[in-house]
C-alpha cells in the first residue's frame, strides 16, 4: 500500500508539473500578439527554438514572408499530423496579457488555439522520451485566420502530409468531422443612371441587386440539409454602389459569402445564381472544398473511443459551419478533423480555455498515438 501511494503521489506531481508547463507555454504564446507577419514570425522562431532545445527534429519553412514550424518525432508506417495555427485575430492590448482565474486561462488566442498548440508542443517533448510506433508531425502554421494558403496549404503542397490529421481548433473535446465548403462571390448588377430627382427615368442598380439577392437566398439549394447541418448559409457581406446623392446608381456590387454543404456542387450553385440575372457579372473571389471525413474511419474511431474515455462520453461528432485548415488535407483525400480543448468566446473579449481540459487534451492525443502501431 505504501508503494502504491508513493506511485500515485509521483503521478499527481508529474501531472501538476506538466499542466503548469502547458499553461505557462500557452501564456508565453499569447504574449506574442501574433496578429501580423512580424509578430507571427517571432512566435514561430520561439516555438522552433523551444522544440529544438527539447530534442525535437525541427524545420522552419518560409512562404510569402510567413514562417511555419514542422517538428517530427517517432518512426513507423503511419504518420499523424498535429496541426495548430499561431496567428490570432486582432484585439485590445489588454487581451494579450494572459491571466488565470478559476482554473481558466484568459487571453486572445487562449482557446483559438494557442492552448491546444501548447498542449501539442508539450506532448511532442514527451514523445521524445517515449517514442511512439508511428511518425508524429507537429505543423505550426502562420495564417489560418486569414485563409491558410501560405501555411497549411503550402506545407501540404510540399508533401508534408500523413495518414490522419488533427487540427486543434476549439471544439470542447468534440470531433468536427464535417465542415462546409466556401464560395465567395462578387455579383455586379447594372442599372441605368438618371437624375436623383427623377428616379423613374433610371433603373436603380441597388434595388435591382437587392432583389437579386433575395432570389439567391430563396434558391432551393440553400434550403437543403445534411446529417450535420441544418442548411447552408448565405451572408451578404459587402455592398458597393453609388457616388453622389443626386444620381440614380447604375452599378451595384454585392459581396456574398456562401457556405455550402458537403455533397453539394459549387458549379451547380453558381449556375443557379447566374440564371437569376444572366446580365449580372459574377466573379469568384475565393472557394474552398468542404470536409467530409467519415465517422467510421479507423483513426476517427480510435480517437473517438479514447476521447470518450477521458471526457465521460462527451466527444460527439459534429459539423463546423466555418472553415479551418482541415480542408487542405481533405482536398488530398486525407481524413482530417477539428479536435481541441474546452473553452469559450474565441474572437471575443472574454476568450478563455479551461486549464484542466489542456491536460485532458494532451492525454487523449498521447494515448492515441501510442495505440497506433506500424502495422495499423
Amino acid at each position: 500500500m505504501d508503494w502504491q501511494l508513493e506511485q500515485v503521489e509521483k503521478e499527481e506531481t508529474k501531472v501538476e508539473r506538466v499542466g503548469a508547463q502547458i499553461e505557462e507555454l500557452a501564456s508565453d504564446l499569447i504574449r506574442f500578439e501574433s496578429t501580423n507577419a512580424e509578430r507571427v514570425n517571432l512566435c514561430a522562431d520561439f516555438c522552433s527554438e523551444w522544440l529544438k532545445s527539447r530534442g525535437l527534429q525541427v524545420e522552419v519553412w518560409e512562404n510569402h514572408g510567413l514562417k511555419s514550424v514542422v517538428a517530427t518525432v517517432g518512426e513507423g508506417e503511419q504518420t499523424i499530423i498535429l496541426n495548430g495555427h499561431l496567428d490570432v485575430v486582432p484585439g485590445q492590448p489588454q487581451l494579450f496579457h494572459p491571466r488565470q482565474e478559476q482554473n481558466k486561462l484568459y487571453g486572445r488566442g487562449s482557446y483559438d488555439m494557442l492552448g491546444a498548440v501548447a498542449a501539442m508542443m508539450v506532448l511532442m517533448t514527451e514523445l521524445v522520451e517515449e517514442p511512439p510506433a508511428c511518425k508524429v508531425i507537429l505543423a505550426l502554421v502562420p495564417d489560418e485566420e486569414t485563409g491558410g494558403q501560405y501555411g497549411s496549404g503550402f506545407l501540404v503542397e510540399q508533401g508534408i502530409v500523413g495518414d490522419f490529421v488533427i487540427c486543434g481548433e476549439p471544439t470542447n473535446l468534440k470531433m468536427g468531422i464535417h465542415a462546409k465548403g466556401i464560395l465567395q462571390l462578387t455579383v455586379d448588377v447594372k442599372g441605368t443612371a438618371a437624375h436623383g430627382s427623377r428616379p423613374w427615368l433610371g433603373k436603380n442598380a441597388i434595388l435591382e441587386a437587392l432583389e437579386n439577392y433575395k432570389s439567391i437566398v430563396s434558391l432551393d439549394v440553400f434550403q437543403q440539409s445534411s446529417d450535420y447541418f441544418k442548411q447552408p448559409s448565405v451572408n451578404l457581406a459587402l455592398i458597393q454602389a453609388g457616388k453622389v446623392f443626386n444620381q440614380v446608381p447604375d452599378l451595384c456590387s454585392l459581396g456574398i459569402d456562401i457556405r455550402y454543404l458537403p455533397g453539394q456542387r459549387p458549379e451547380e450553385i453558381l449556375e443557379k445564381i447566374r440564371q437569376i440575372n444572366p446580365e449580372a457579372e459574377i466573379t469568384i473571389r475565393y472557394q474552398g472544398l468542404p470536409v467530409e471525413t467519415r465517422s467510421d474511419d479507423i483513426f476517427v474511431g480510435k480517437l473517438h473511443e479514447i476521447a470518450n474515455e477521458h471526457s465521460g462520453n462527451q466527444s460527439v461528432f459534429f459539423g463546423q459551419d466555418g472553415a479551418a485548415d482541415t480542408r487542405y488535407y481533405a482536398e488530398k483525400g486525407i481524413p482530417a478533423i477539428e479536435f481541441g480543448p474546452t473553452g469559450a468566446n474565441h474572437h471575443g473579449p472574454g476568450e478563455y480555455v479551461e486549464i484542466e481540459s489542456l491536460y485532458v487534451y494532451k492525454s487523449i492525443l498521447k494515448q492515441f498515438v501510442h495505440q497506433l502501431t506500424s502495422k495499423g
